[in-house]
């Protein structure tokens, strides 16, 4: 299996510098980040370590979700995943991530609201990305739309 690969180059100090994270790997784009903009709530045009979680995240359930609800006998038309990561301060010093919420609504044909329920937290509990955040609290909303 392929490892993938993400490169930040920082100046400065954390709350008077700013960095840009690349997506080596694919290519796809150069982003702003700084500390301010991270804690702060508007982004300003800047990403931040908790919206690249929450895309990775939201990406990784999505696939885990269509392969099990495909197992479990249905077909997805089409699946909406939102991962909303919390940044909060940490008791023991410092941040961390304190949760993630993960929303998925969709379409499944051939699975009924307690099967697509199932088969959302399945995915929940067996996405790699959910699994390498095991520290965290992460929580679900599901919704099988007709």
């Amino acid at each position: 299996m392929p490892t993938r690969t993400a490169r930040t180059a920082w100046n400065g100090t954390l709350e008077d510098g700013g960095g840009q994270v690349e997506l080596s790997s694919s290519g796809v784009g150069t982003y702003d980040v700084s500390f301010p903009r991270r804690a702060a709530d508007e982004a300003g045009g800047t990403t931040s370590p908790e919206e690249l979680v929450a895309a990775a995240h939201s990406s990784c359930y999505a696939m885990q979700f269509s392969a099990l609800a495909a197992a479990a006998g249905g077909t997805p038309q089409a699946l909406e995943v939102t991962a909303d990561v919390t940044l909060a301060p940490d008791p023991a010093g410092g941040f961390r991530i304190s949760t993630i919420h993960l929303t998925v609504t969709g379409e499944v044909e051939g699975l009924d609201e307690e099967q697509f329920r199932k088969v959302a937290d399945d995915a929940k509990a067996t996405c790699p990305v959910s699994k390498a955040l095991t520290g965290t609290t992460i929580t679900l909303d599901a919704r099988l739309e007709s």
